[in-house]
């Protein structure tokens, strides 16, 4: 057992060398696993027997357990609290300790940077109990190191509520939404997804009242949008006085894949079958998905028209876009396909009290080489949450999400107190700008209700009318913008393998991607092709030739 631990641990720490931005801790990571592995490797196998505990299924007669919990910190920025002291946090841990007898701390781990500060926490050798992430490939990458627990045991004797809540998983009939990551060879589970109440995913914004102003219609075509920001740049006198020197007609952060999606993904070629789609998508990036590179062509157009921030590789966090558009300077900008009218960003709210009669609208403009506007849409699976292997009480982690997944805790966690957080409306719960330690730092606080995104009263009728309701603006607006992102969308496939390729490669794969979409859109027009495909023959020798070469390999044949 010892030497085969130790053998173990020499693999890993020759594995995580290889991971940028972690190279230090991974020593200390393959450590942590190593001795994980020792005290609490055989731990699901002997107790993954028991039955349910804790205080709802048992009187109240748990054993006293404390377990941490991750909790994304988004900053502060729209009056945002303390994500691991306010309102929220207050009640979980009064109620969990009533009704589980458990105490919870919670550790903020930065949205925008997840991955690097899960590598530290668990090279650190303390990451918290209950863990989660958007990445899967971080998950296979931690499971190979031995570094999570293997759930499966665990679904029937301590996960009843969540299995019940999921349900069954429609992208894979058949299948269980709690077991869509279990592995079909050995059927280990060391990862459980969230479900996603509504699947919309981008939508593309563009300000309404300047081009009024220009007797502009809504762009509905791809040279309507472009034709919309050369219009802004040559009236920035016109619409911004004085600030014209500030005029942005196009604004987008250095996470291009996600601030110009809207635009990038409708130059995938529509035509392209679901098996190339899926396996040349690495890392989630989709640098040699065929049309994609026509997509970063067009921004390189409007960069060097100057349609673009110039600024953009400069901007790692959203914070200087946000005060860019609240301030009146951008005229079109993507994002969450309602990220603008969301609580915790006011981005509209805010930008219609900076600038009386602005208005922020979504567009549905881009076309694809078929004159169809595709876009892309969400997998009914959201983030994955995890336990790790040093975990010291698995069992009680385990109740906690449990506990998450029962309608009396994750309702009042998602509307809150009536009148302080919302109020209600023909029979739904609408919300409202909550203040001070009530505000909800995520929409309908996902970062707390981490088995699900997006709102749910318990009725499917329910949650299609409460949609709306979900955010301080008029119902009409909301689902006018949830029309939009789901027109014509669709998600990727779905392919039940476990991938390996990519875990040791993914921060290195991130990272590269994001310099070579940078520098491809940043580039004179006459040097694009020679930046572009330079940087995509870097980032395959780099890791991704290989992780293409696995999901083909591994493509089911019966797909």
């Amino acid at each position: 057992m010892k030497k085969r631990n130790l053998m173990k641990k020499r693999n890993l720490m020759k594995n995580m060398k290889k991971t940028k931005k972690t190279k230090r801790p991974a020593l200390a990571l393959a450590g942590l696993i190593g001795l994980s592995l020792i005290a609490c490797g055989g731990k699901s196998s002997s107790s993954s027997s028991g039955t349910a505990s804790g205080g709802a299924s048992s009187g109240g007669s748990a054993k006293s357990a404390s377990i941490t919990v991750e909790v994304f910190d988004r900053g502060t920025d729209g009056g945002k609290s303390d994500p691991t002291n306010n309102e929220w946090t207050k009640w979980i841990k009064e109620k969990v300790k009533k009704d589980e007898n458990i105490d919870v701390t919670f550790v903020r781990v930065p949205r925008g940077d997840e991955t690097a500060a899960l590598n530290n926490l668990m090279a650190a050798g303390n990451p918290p109990d209950v863990c989660l992430t958007y990445s899967q490939e971080l998950i296979g990458n931690y499971r190979d190191l031995g570094g999570l627990l293997d759930l499966s045991s665990y679904i029937d004797s301590l996960l009843p509520d969540l299995k019940k809540f999921l349900g069954p998983d429609v992208a894979l009939p058949g299948r269980d939404m709690i077991r869509r990551n279990q592995d079909v060879e050995s059927g280990k589970l060391f990862s459980i997804p969230a479900r996603r109440m509504n699947t919309a995913m981008l939508n593309l914004f563009m300000r309404k009242d300047w081009l009024d102003k220009l007797s502009l219609p809504l762009p509905t075509t791809t040279e309507e949008f472009y034709n919309a920001l050369t219009a802004f740049k040559n009236n920035a006198d016109q619409l911004l006085g004085s600030d014209a020197r500030n005029m942005i007609p196009y604004s987008m952060t250095s996470d291009v894949r996600w601030n110009a999606g809207a635009i990038l993904n409708a130059f995938v070629d529509p035509k392209l079958a679901p098996k190339e789609r899926w396996i040349n998508t690495v890392v989630d990036r989709y640098l040699t998905v065929p049309g994609y590179k026509d997509g970063i062509r067009f921004l390189n157009k409007l960069y060097n028209e100057g349609l673009i921030d110039k600024n953009f590789p400069l901007y790692k966090s959203e914070e200087e876009q946000t005060n860019l558009i609240k301030s009146g300077f951008i005229g079109s900008m993507g994002h969450n396909w309602d990220q603008i009218y969301r609580s915790d960003a006011k981005i509209l709210a805010d930008l219609q009290k900076n600038v009386p009669g602005a208005d922020l609208v979504p567009i549905d403009a881009i076309r694809s080489s078929d004159g169809i506007t595709h876009k892309a849409a969400y997998d009914p699976a959201g983030v994955n949450f995890f336990i790790p292997a040093s975990c010291k009480n698995p069992e009680a982690a385990l109740r906690y999400i449990n506990w998450l997944a029962r309608f009396e805790n994750y309702h009042f966690l998602q509307i809150g107190p009536e009148g302080v957080v919302h109020d209600i409306v023909d029979g739904i719960p609408k919300l409202k700008v909550a203040s001070g330690l009530w505000i909800q730092n995520s929409a309908q606080n996902i970062d707390y209700t981490i088995m699900m995104n997006g709102l749910d009263l318990g009725d499917e009728a329910l949650n299609a009318k409460a949609l709306a309701n979900a955010y301080p603006w008029p119902t009409e607006v909301i689902a006018n913008a949830y029309t939009v992102a789901m027109t014509n969308a669709a998600p990727g496939p779905v392919v039940p393998v476990s991938l390996s390729a990519a875990g040791p490669v993914t921060q290195t794969l991130t990272d590269k991607a994001s310099n070579v979409i940078s520098t491809s859109i940043t580039a004179k027009p006459e040097d694009f092709d020679r930046v572009w495909d330079a940087g995509v023959a870097d980032w395959l020798s780099s890791g991704a030739q290989s992780v293409i070469d696995e999901r083909r390999a591994k493509y089911p044949a019966n797909m």
